[in-house]
């Protein structure tokens, strides 16, 4: 049995305790033995790197350098990594390590929640397979991200909120490899309310079966 690791904290206003135990129901769905923690000392602790999935549901927080090259490390060496929305793009934005490991950096969210248009573009990959384009009301994410990263859905800014973004497509979901491990990420779910749309935690669950450690 795959065994996942799901650390929540920082910032309230994205409810990462409500959201970290619907992600666990989520994976245990797809037969993951859970570990659910909000201590993020945890990321020291030789645990992290007996998991085969990591999800940090975090936004802020301090990395400390150790523990940031320990978790980069066990991601080269296959432990998968994945998160939706504040997660990863907003998690220990001051480290560099987990920056680059994340692949991905939350910006801005002009309009703050809005109504958006989300694409597939890989509806060939069994992460997207049967899910159309769909409408979506949430922060719409502007992301600074990683080169190297495999895009399968995206939004396009349409400039009313910000004329510099007019027209801008941005990734709503990727995927990615690091070494041996596996990086996922959905811009999606703000709030744990999110997960009542009917592809969010679809996506999301997929895309955290096919980050795990294979």
């Amino acid at each position: 049995m795959r065994k996942a690791l799901i650390v929540w904290g920082g910032w309230q206003g994205h409810e990462p305790e409500q959201c970290a135990h619907i992600v666990a129901d989520l994976l245990r769905e797809d037969d993951f033995a859970v570990e659910v923690t909000g201590d993020l000392g945890i990321f020291g602790s030789p645990t992290l790197a007996k998991a085969d999935l990591l999800v940090p549901i975090i936004t802020g927080e301090t990395l400390e350098k150790p523990h940031a090259s320990a978790l980069v490390d066990a991601v080269r060496g296959g432990l998968g990594l994945a998160g939706h929305h504040g997660a990863l793009a907003t998690s220990f934005k001051e480290s560099a390590p987990f920056r680059y490991v994340s692949g991905v950096t939350w910006v801005a969210h002009p309009g703050n929640i809005i109504d958006f248009r989300v694409a597939v573009t890989r509806q060939d990959d069994p992460v997207m397979e049967g899910i159309p384009d769909f409408d979506y009301r949430s922060e719409q994410y502007y992301l600074h991200y990683d080169p190297t990263v495999e895009i399968l859905a995206t939004t396009t800014f349409t400039g009313a909120y910000d004329p510099a973004a007019r027209n801008v497509v941005m990734p709503v979901a990727f995927k990615r490899h690091f070494g041996a491990g596996r990086i996922f990420y959905s811009a999606l779910g703000h709030v744990a309310a999110e997960f009542d749309h009917p592809y969010m935690p679809l996506i999301l669950r997929r895309g955290l079966s096919w980050a795990a450690r294979q």
